[in-house]
């Protein structure tokens, strides 16, 4: 297999993060199918459909260049034989920033193409409640209802 092809989904997984942290368009996209049915949501934006609207929002979120390191938790994976399901909780800190910003949650798909596994669709949303205070605070689900 070439570099740009990945074995798993998970693989896929941890290039498209590490992308992300090194804000790298071209290692970015080679997570990404080359198709036009891809899909990319982020957080508070709109739907980018085919592969040069999700590639140009990379290019806009990178051009920011906000460095962020990620921290993923609460990971949810189902699997068949082509298709990958990740559901994460993205845990995002700035450079420069000890405190994570809000987590986000992101529904990470990826299908096993002729060039491996490749994400498909990407969407982000922020979080309603913060899962690691949800876990060491036992009486929230109380307030909740």
């Amino acid at each position: 297999m070439q570099n740009n092809e990945f074995l798993t989904a998970s693989d896929a997984e941890v290039a498209f993060y590490r992308a992300f942290e090194r804000a790298d368009v071209k290692q970015m996209m080679q997570v990404w199918a080359s198709d036009d049915d891809l899909l990319c949501v982020h957080p508070m934006g709109i739907i980018n459909q085919g592969l040069s609207l999700v590639t140009e929002s990379w290019r806009q979120i990178f051009l920011a260049g906000k460095k962020m390191h990620f921290e993923i938790s609460d990971e949810q994976r189902k699997e068949t034989d082509d298709i990958a399901i990740h559901i994460v909780t993205e845990n995002i800190y700035m450079h420069g920033d000890p405190k994570p910003r809000p987590p986000i949650v992101a529904t990470n798909i990826y299908k096993l193409t002729n060039q491996g596994w490749k994400m498909i669709l990407h969407h982000a949303s922020p979080s309603v409640i913060d899962p690691i205070r949800e876990r060491t605070s036992p009486n929230l689900n109380k307030h909740l209802h």
